[in-house]
């Protein structure tokens, strides 16, 4: 689906949550090498699990028409010295999705919403991910570290690279 289709974005709900399942574990399944959990944990977890993640975290899905194309999390840091900080987390848009304007009208959203409770959004990307870190710096995000060996799978390693934007009031 390469059309200008608008995403319509949106908070999900608890009833999303076999929606937000479905789309999870395909990104788990899809794009392993990007997230810190694994398709093997995650789809063992009852629908209750993501029952339970949609209603106390701040995800965000982008739909076309009715079908659920990318999601996006957002949370806030914990602890009184960090808590000015935010954190952009488990990104990503259906194959079929991708070059329609979802990913980054799901980044916005994000964004918007942060901008009322944080000063700063940080995110890490795997450091092979060109697509992804384009994406993010025509956000707005800037680089900001390299780790390295930051993830671990299938007995290979890769690097993420550290990106945030600051939040204007």
């Amino acid at each position: 689906m390469t059309d200008n289709s608008q995403a319509q974005i949106r908070r999900l709900m608890p009833e999303d949550a076999g929606l937000y399942r479905e789309i999870w574990l395909e990104a788990l399944q899809l794009s392993s090498e990007a997230f810190g959990s694994s398709f093997e944990h995650e789809g063992a977890q009852p629908l209750g699990y993501f029952q339970e993640t949609v209603t106390k975290a701040d995800i965000f899905g982008a739909f076309l028409e009715t079908a659920l194309v990318g999601v996006a999390g957002f949370r806030r840091q914990a602890g009184a010295k960090q808590a000015h900080k935010g954190v952009l987390w488990g990104m990503y848009v259906r194959p079929m999705a991708r070059g329609t304007g979802a990913a980054k009208s799901l980044v916005m959203a994000v964004l918007d919403h942060a901008r009322e409770r944080v000063e700063l959004v940080q995110l890490t990307v795997v450091s092979e991910n060109e697509t992804a870190q384009r994406l993010y710096r025509s956000c707005g995000f800037v680089a900001y570290g390299h780790e390295v060996h930051s993830l671990k799978q299938g007995g290979r390693y890769y690097d993420e690279l550290l990106m945030a934007v600051a939040l204007t009031p």
